[in-house]
């Protein structure tokens, strides 16, 4: 018996140090290593409430080019400027089981020119983003070659402490359909080119994933 627990402490002990990356702490490193055990888990227990559309095309009684939100230097960023660009949001952290989804954002970062992704870090659920802006966009840069912008770290769950872009995101008011606030790290929000909320993906939507792509073309 203990010559198996030891063989299995061993294996653990190997597991370890294969996977330990030289920037990222020993619970980062093991969750990139079994990402995928999260991807093919989420595709066997796949939930119709993972996506939600805009299926009557409902228009905002807020415009979406009123919001405003502040850059991860500080600097107020005014929606107006993303008029005639598909914009994705996702609200982020640098400890969750999908963190690696960071790489797969730049992916379609790089593939579609005309899409703008604003990644929200968030220590709403879990404690899992500690970090200060500073340390979130070199975490990003130097582990997941993240390009595109990253904003300030904000609350993003309903609340009187709720970033005004994300009320917009759930409120019905205001969005015109949609009232799902981020349910974890990595909740999606796609708005087309005119302003419109068109879709709302869960944190198990992988953004590779086939409907994610439908939902970006």
């Amino acid at each position: 018996m203990l010559k198996k627990v030891g063989i299995v402490v061993l294996l653990l002990v190997i597991f370890l140090l294969l996977v330990k990356r030289k920037n990222m702490s020993w619970k980062q490193s093991v969750v990139r290593a079994i990402y995928p055990l999260f991807v093919l888990k989420d595709k066997w227990f796949k939930k119709p409430s993972f996506q939600q559309t805009n299926t009557t095309q409902q228009q905002p009684p807020v415009s979406f080019y009123s919001l405003q939100a502040k850059n991860n230097k500080g600097e107020l960023i005014d929606f107006s400027i993303y008029k005639g660009k598909q914009v994705l949001i996702v609200n982020t952290a640098s400890d969750c089981g999908y963190t690696p989804q960071y790489e797969e954002l730049e992916s379609i970062h790089q593939q579609y020119k005309d899409l703008v992704i604003l990644a929200f870090p968030a220590n709403d659920f879990k404690e899992q983003e500690k970090k200060g802006d500073a340390e979130i966009e070199q975490f990003c840069k130097i582990n997941y070659g993240v390009t595109f912008p990253l904003m300030s770290k904000v609350s993003v769950v309903k609340g009187p402490e709720q970033h005004p872009v994300f009320r917009w995101l759930s409120d019905t008011a205001q969005n015109g359909w949609c009232k799902r606030a981020p349910v974890w790290n990595f909740s999606k929000y796609l708005i087309n080119k005119e302003g419109v909320l068109t879709h709302y993906f869960a944190p198990q939507v992988q953004p590779l994933s086939p409907e994610f792509q439908v939902a970006l073309e």
